[in-house]
């Protein structure tokens, strides 16, 4: 009797610990599983599927009503709506910053500003508006245009150009060709009279881009 106590004893003891070793194995799958599913896997998305996803994140505060730009921004943060989970991968992007001005001869762009930045979507940053950026102040009809975009900077085939004359464009007017621009903004003149008499042709002459490049870890 004593014996098939003691056999029986050890049977429930040997399944229990067997019970717990496969409770402690799951739970150790879910674990890792919770940690390998707990970001965003972006490790194989297209320009525009990055393009995208940056559009939910960025806000350009902006609107071109003050005397300045000093307390403008381009703030980056975590994506508002749809899948909110952090990227498995943090994104290269870049902001820049451009100044459009209308001649006799069409419309001259230059690049002002560009700010290289690294985000997955888990906290805000921040990149403030390049001091000094004209308004019309010079006695020219001369556009400030910023845009926030995945990768590396943009090639010369990539740069934007205006499809109407620079004193009446909108965002809309301003065309960039690759599939890699998250937000772009075109903000008004401070002299837009001066942008009638300009009267510029849709055709830009592009300059040089000036060679700024402001690594934002």
């Amino acid at each position: 009797m004593h014996s098939t106590q003691t056999r029986l004893r050890g049977t429930v003891m040997t399944a229990c610990a067997a019970a717990l070793a496969l409770l402690a194995a799951g739970c150790s799958q879910a674990s890792a599983g919770t940690q390998t599913g707990g970001c965003r896997d972006d490790g194989h998305w297209t320009g525009r599927q990055q393009a995208a996803w940056l559009r939910t994140a960025v806000t350009i505060t902006a609107d071109g009503t003050q005397p300045s730009y000093k307390d403008a921004s381009v703030v980056v943060r975590p994506p508002r709506t749809g899948d909110v989970r952090v990227l498995c991968q943090p994104l290269a992007v870049q902001v820049e910053f451009w100044t459009l001005t209308a001649t006799t001869s069409g419309t001259e762009m230059s690049s002002v500003m560009r700010y290289r930045l690294s985000t997955d979507g888990s906290r805000t940053r921040t990149v403030g508006f390049p001091a000094g950026l004209p308004g019309g102040q010079y006695g020219t009809c001369t556009r400030v245009l910023v845009a926030a975009y995945v990768g590396v900077p943009l090639t010369n085939r990539q740069l934007p150009r205006m499809t109407r004359n620079l004193g009446a464009a909108d965002d809309t007017d301003v065309r960039f060709a690759t599939e890699r621009i998250g937000v772009h903004r075109l903000l008004p003149t401070g002299d837009s009279a001066q942008c009638d008499a300009d009267r510029p042709t849709p055709s830009p002459a592009r300059t040089g881009a000036t060679d700024w490049d402001i690594y934002h870890p």
